[in-house]
C-alpha cells in the first residue's frame, strides 16, 4: 500500500512533533529532484544577460543559494514526504502487525468443558495461549493466561472473547516476555536473597509481586485503629498485608491487578522464611 501524508503524520514525535530523519540517499535524491529545475532556470536566465563574468557568477551563487534554502529543501520535504519516510512507515507497519503479549484473567465455573469454551473463543481471535495458571477461588476457579495475539487486536475484543467463553470478571493487561518467567523459580531466587539478608523482605516481595510498598501508618493512625490500606480480603483484592514479627505488617498494593491466592501464599512463605532466619541469627547473641 502506498504511504500517505496522513500515515506519515503518525510518525511524528509526541514531544517535538518532528518526523524521523530520512535516509541520506533518499534525502539527496529528493533535493536533486527539486533543485535541478531551479538551477537550470536560474542559469538560463543569468547566462543570457550582458553582465560581466564575475557579476554573473555572483548572481548565480546568491540566487541559487537563496532558492535552495527557501524553496527547494522545504518543497522536497513537503512534496516528497511520503517517499522520504517510506522505510520508517514500513517498519511501523511491521511493528503494528507483530504479535502482542497480553495477560488475561477470568473466573470460570469449576466444571468440565469450561476451559475449552474459553480457549475456543480466544482461538477465533487468533490468540495463542502461551501459559495458564489456575487458582481456586470462591464460586469457581480463576484462570490466568499469557496470550500472544495479533498486533491489531484490542483490549475490548479480548474482554468480549473471555465473556463469550463463559468467563466472568475478565481483566486484560498488556505485558512483556517477562510474564513468561517461571513464578516458582523467581520465588526461589528471592528466597535465596532473603536467606542472605532477611531485611530484604519488603523489597523482595515487592519484586515478586510487581507491587508497590505502602508506607506504614503513623502512631496516631494506628492507635485510632484506622489504616489507609486494606488486606487481601478487600473487595478488589489489590491490597496485600503480610504480618512480620519485627517490622509489623507490611502492606503492598497493585492498583488494577488483584493479587491471586498463589501470589499471596508465596509472599507469606517468604515472610515466614525471613522471620525464621532473623530469629535464628539473633538467638546466639541473646545472653539468655
Amino acid at each position: 500500500m502506498k504511504p500517505t501524508a496522513h500515515a506519515t503524520s503518525e510518525l511524528s514525535c509526541e514531544v517535538c512533533g518532528q518526523l524521523p530523519e530520512p535516509t541520506k540517499a533518499r534525502l539527496t535524491l529528493a533535493n536533486i529532484a527539486v533543485m535541478l529545475p531551479i538551477e537550470l532556470l536560474v542559469h538560463a536566465a543569468v547566462v543570457e544577460t550582458h553582465l560581466p563574468y564575475l557579476a554573473k557568477v555572483l548572481v548565480l551563487t546568491l540566487t541559487a543559494t537563496i532558492l535552495v534554502i527557501w524553496v527547494a529543501e522545504p518543497s522536497a520535504a513537503r512534496i516528497l514526504r511520503s517517499w522520504l519516510h517510506a522505510p520508517a512507515l514500513r517498519h511501523r507497519r511491521k511493528l503494528g502487525a507483530a504479535p502482542a503479549l497480553w495477560r488475561a484473567r477470568t473466573v470460570l465455573k469449576d466444571r468440565p468443558g469450561a476451559l475449552q469454551k474459553v480457549t475456543h473463543a480466544l482461538a477465533r481471535l487468533d490468540a495463542n495461549i502461551l501459559s495458564i495458571h489456575v487458582h481456586p477461588v470462591a464460586g469457581g476457579v480463576l484462570d490466568e493466561f499469557v496470550l500472544s495475539a495479533p498486533g491489531e487486536l484490542r483490549e475490548g475484543e479480548l474482554l468480549r472473547a473471555l465473556l463469550d467463553g463463559g468467563g466472568s470478571e475478565p481483566q486484560v493487561w498488556p505485558t512483556t516476555a517477562l510474564a513468561m518467567a517461571d513464578g516458582q523459580t523467581g520465588a526461589l531466587s528471592l528466597a535465596a536473597r532473603i536467606a542472605a539478608n532477611p531485611e530484604e523482605l519488603p523489597l523482595a516481595v515487592a519484586e515478586l509481586l510487581h507491587a508497590r510498598i505502602e508506607p506504614a501508618p503513623d502512631a496516631d493512625t494506628a492507635a485510632a485503629g484506622t489504616t489507609p490500606a486494606r488486606d487481601n480480603t478487600a473487595n478488589d483484592g489489590t491490597i496485600l498485608r503480610i504480618p512480620t514479627a519485627w517490622h509489623g505488617p507490611i502492606t503492598f498494593s497493585r492498583p488494577g491487578e488483584p493479587f491471586t491466592p498463589a501470589e499471596s501464599a508465596r509472599a507469606h512463605r517468604l515472610a515466614e522464611l525471613a522471620e525464621i532466619l532473623a530469629y535464628s541469627t539473633a538467638a546466639p547473641a541473646d545472653p539468655a
